[in-house]
């Protein structure tokens, strides 16, 4: 929703509950308020009736919390809550864009209103793990769609993209550093994995195979543990030092 320095604004019910319920939130205190396009808003609480709260914005601040490096995320779609885990965790993990995908291997199947359902239920994941981690921009959620159709349409040229593959002769490490400003497209299998079918079209569409150490991660772990390295290798997870 659009934010203005001055003035008196409702907070939207879930944010209101989280505010009022857990935060316990109440009048004078100050908050912090995003409308995920950037920057941050310095806020106070006006007034709080039941499960209605009510805040003055009082300064803008120009903050940017984004990683230098653009990460996408392209998951195959995962079971139970693994998506949600894995959505959530990617977002505190600097990752740009999220695309799932329907793999041949991918228990979930969603069509029709399920999938549009399911689709607003991850951008609302998103939103939360912006809240909870103090990012300011909201990552992407794309619609999902087939992981073939995906890979058959012309992408990004400059873009460094990657599969986990447990038996690569080459770790991440040993990939070209991506160039300033550039961007990594991740690509993870459902829980079986990619089939050899997928991991050959893959890799003419320029995916690298890559290795995460010896042993074979589950979905729900890969990603996330190659986002770690993706960004401490080239992000904004490896601090700067003066040692010399």
């Amino acid at each position: 929703m659009p934010l203005a320095v001055g003035e008196i604004v409702d907070l939207p019910a879930p944010v209101a509950q989280h505010a009022i319920k857990v935060l316990r939130l109440q009048g004078g205190d100050a908050l912090t308020l995003f409308n995920g396009t950037g920057g941050e808003y310095a806020g106070r609480v006006a007034g709080i009736e039941r499960a209605r709260a009510s805040v003055e914005i009082v300064d803008w601040l120009d903050r940017e919390r984004e990683s230098p490096l653009s990460i996408t995320l392209v998951q195959a779609l995962q079971a139970g809550e693994k998506m949600d885990l894995t959505i959530q965790k990617s977002v505190e993990l600097g990752v740009r864009r999220i695309v799932p995908v329907f793999s041949r291997r991918s228990v979930l199947r969603l069509a029709g209103e399920r999938a549009r359902r399911r689709l607003e239920h991850w951008r609302g994941v998103v939103a939360a793990a912006c809240e909870q981690c103090g990012r300011n921009r909201l990552p992407e959620v794309a619609v999902p769609e087939n992981l073939e159709d995906w890979l058959n349409r012309k992408r990004d040229a400059v873009a460094l993209r990657v599969m986990l593959a447990p038996s690569a002769a080459r770790s991440l490490a040993q990939l070209p550093v991506p160039p300033v400003g550039g961007s990594v497209e991740l690509l993870i299998g459902a829980e079986g994995g990619l089939t050899p079918a997928e991991t050959e079209l893959a890799a003419r569409g320029g995916f690298l195979p890559v290795r995460l150490g010896p042993r074979i991660l589950r979905t729900e772990t890969a990603g996330l543990a190659a986002l770690a390295a993706i960004q401490y290798l080239w992000g904004d997870l490896k601090e700067e030092t003066t040692d010399v």
